[in-house]
């Protein structure tokens, strides 16, 4: 029972921290897969194998080598002075996309919650801060309580959208874009959540004693990712094009099942942003903290000032700009990834 418990935490972690805010709130899908029509389904697909694969393979490689942080997974990759540079680029990119998420938690609370932009910016950092304070074991359990009712929610509007006039839009929609750049999207919206995602799968992996229980709550925490894209692109299809010129599309879309669902869904978008938020900026302070000499409740109160600063840039225009750019880089850590010795990361009995 114990070995059940942490493969579902790990499974619902990885989730959660996947289904951050462009996830979430159905802007990401769009980018990346809806806006290309039918061959969103197959490309989804493709995601999420790689999510499976990689992403377990990223815990169990932190696992042999008993990383202490991203950036020695990183090393491991890419040599030891390489390592330390694309540890810098990704703490970059760390604090541009918790900037990213940040807005989106503003946006969340001002479009749907009726707050002002700033108030939701602001309620966030608080939360934060405090819920930082108590270690990565607070966000093991909030998406231990979050993802599942995600899940619960992704099933519900799937069966609401079958009623559906052209609920079957999903198969014939069609796209304008190359097919260059519809194979290229999930091969670079995956190199980019999980390069993302080292900061927290990485200690994970490192910090789990059975390889098999990595194992099992990557593959459930890949197909779990998989099937919540394929919910997202299934409702939102029908609604196209229409339905891009929403901040939070998943929340209009929410809107349709009755003001109690939409309420509890936008709640939980928001607490997916919320522990995404918090998780990564978890990180980022482990990585900070041997280079800088301050304490970590400091390095978190700067790093959460930055992303305030950043996050005053909105947020669609903020993931139009970043997550594409950011994926493309992220491509040579995947390439990384896939590229080491298989016997690295084999079972041990």
């Amino acid at each position: 029972m114990k070995s059940v418990v942490r493969v579902l935490q790990i499974a619902f972690t990885y989730i959660g921290t996947i289904v951050g805010a462009g996830f979430a709130t159905g802007q990401e899908i769009l980018q990346f897969f809806t806006q290309y029509g039918r061959w969103a389904t197959i490309t989804i697909l493709v995601s999420t194998i790689l999510f499976i694969w990689l992403g377990t393979k990223t815990m169990l490689l932190a696992n042999t080598i008993k990383a202490t942080s991203y950036e020695s997974l990183n090393k491991h990759l890419f040599g030891e002075q390489a390592g330390k540079w694309i540890s810098l680029f990704m703490l970059v990119v760390l604090i541009g996309v918790n900037s990213t998420m940040l807005a989106g938690a503003g946006s969340v609370f001002m479009e749907h919650l009726n707050f002002h932009y700033q108030t939701g910016l602001i309620i966030t950092l608080v939360g934060s801060y405090f819920l930082l304070n108590r270690g990565i074991e607070s966000i093991l359990q909030m998406n231990s309580i979050v993802v599942p009712m995600m899940l619960a929610l992704s099933v519900l509007i799937i069966s609401n959208t079958i009623h559906m006039p052209n609920a079957d839009r999903f198969i014939h929609l069609t796209t304008d874009s190359s097919l260059t750049a519809t194979w290229a999207a999930p091969f670079m919206y995956t190199a980019f959540n999980l390069s993302m995602a080292q900061a927290v799968l990485v200690p994970i992996g490192s910090h789990t004693e059975s390889r098999r229980v990595i194992r099992l709550g990557g593959i459930i925490g890949g197909i779990g990712i998989g099937f919540m894209l394929m919910a997202a692109h299934f409702a939102m299809s029908p609604l196209m094009p229409g339905i891009m010129q929403f901040e939070i599309p998943m929340g209009n879309i929410a809107s349709m099942l009755g003001i109690v669902i939409q309420i509890v869904y936008v709640i939980l978008i928001y607490l997916e942003i919320f522990t995404t938020f918090v998780a990564d900026i978890y990180g980022v302070t482990l990585q900070l903290q041997p280079r800088i000499s301050l304490s970590p409740k400091l390095i978190r109160i700067a790093l959460l000032f930055i992303c305030f600063f950043l996050s005053q840039f909105g947020f669609s225009s903020l993931l139009s700009i970043l997550y594409p750019l950011f994926g493309l880089i992220s491509m040579v850590w995947i390439v990384m990834l896939v590229r080491v010795n298989n016997s690295s990361v084999k079972t041990i009995k």
